[in-house]
């Protein structure tokens, strides 16, 4: 099974568990992460203000670890793009932002989820958006449609980032915004102990170094890059599935402690004429 069927199939479960009344407290993947209280990748993400305009559903099939809608500065007016929507979360909360004049799409591959978010929709009562089906890597949307793209780390379970990015920049239209959050890795980090890390901080995560992610998004197109840390994690956060997964926890802490982050990503789509 390759990445994108993993993908499909865990997510496609989330949303059942959701959907029959469940919990997705955890975004790791192994329950062995979720044996803690409070999980720190997707916990405290939303503000109750957030929570409370919207179906409890939504927000318990967030499986995210940052709020970009909370950082994209979204205007009045303007159509916003969440690639991987999930249960609708983020579009929702666009939606409202961009207010009546303006649009949310959500892309999603996993018809379950896309089941449970158009029913988030329907039961949020916002009129605004519409969820399509597609794959990031292939956006189903014309060149130069839309004005912010947002994200809630999902790029990282991409299996051909490059092609992800190329098609943000041509759905954006000139001066457009990407504003994403994702799993980023900061310096070297042994391949095996990286691969353990990322399989707990990021759902079967491909995360990469930050300055391998400036470096695509310029090949893309992009300018005015930023890179800003939201949630730098350490070896504790971890400590409960690492050690299930047989490793020595205080041995693993020089190569893993401030090396694995939440970050919140931007660039620009340059006017032509820049």
């Amino acid at each position: 099974m390759n990445v994108k069927e993993v993908v499909k199939e865990k997510y496609g479960q989330a949303a059942l568990r959701v959907t029959s009344g469940g919990t997705n407290s955890c975004c790791g993947a192994g329950a062995a992460c979720c044996d803690t209280d409070v999980d720190p990748i997707t916990s405290n993400l939303y503000d109750e203000l957030q929570k409370d305009e919207l179906p409890q559903e939504a927000v318990l099939a967030s499986l995210g670890c940052g709020n970009p809608t909370a950082l994209a500065k979204l205007n009045p007016g303007e159509t916003v793009l969440d690639l991987g929507s999930g249960g609708g979360i983020d579009v929702l909360l666009s939606a409202k932002r961009v207010g009546p004049t303006g649009k949310a799409y959500g892309l999603d591959m996993t018809d379950e989820m896309l089941a449970l978010a158009r029913t988030n929709q329907q039961k949020a009562g916002i009129t605004n958006v519409e969820f399509l089906k597609g794959e990031i890597e292939h956006i189903p949307l014309p060149d130069n449609t839309v004005d912010v793209i947002i994200s809630n780390c999902v790029i990282n379970l991409s299996a051909d980032k490059d092609a992800v990015l190329r098609e943000a920049f041509r759905v954006l239209k000139p001066g457009g915004r990407f504003a994403v959050s994702d799993v980023v890795t900061r310096g070297e980090v042994p391949a095996e102990i990286r691969q353990t890390v990322l399989l707990w901080v990021g759902c079967i995560a491909g995360a990469l170094e930050e300055n391998d992610y400036r470096a695509k998004l310029a090949a893309a197109g992009f300018t005015d890059i930023d890179v800003e840390p939201t949630r730098i994690y350490q070896v504790e956060d971890a400590r409960a599935f690492l050690s299930g997964q047989g490793l020595d926890v205080d041995a693993l802490a020089p190569q893993v402690d401030g090396k694995f982050l939440s970050a919140f990503i931007r660039a620009v789509k340059p006017h032509a004429n820049a």
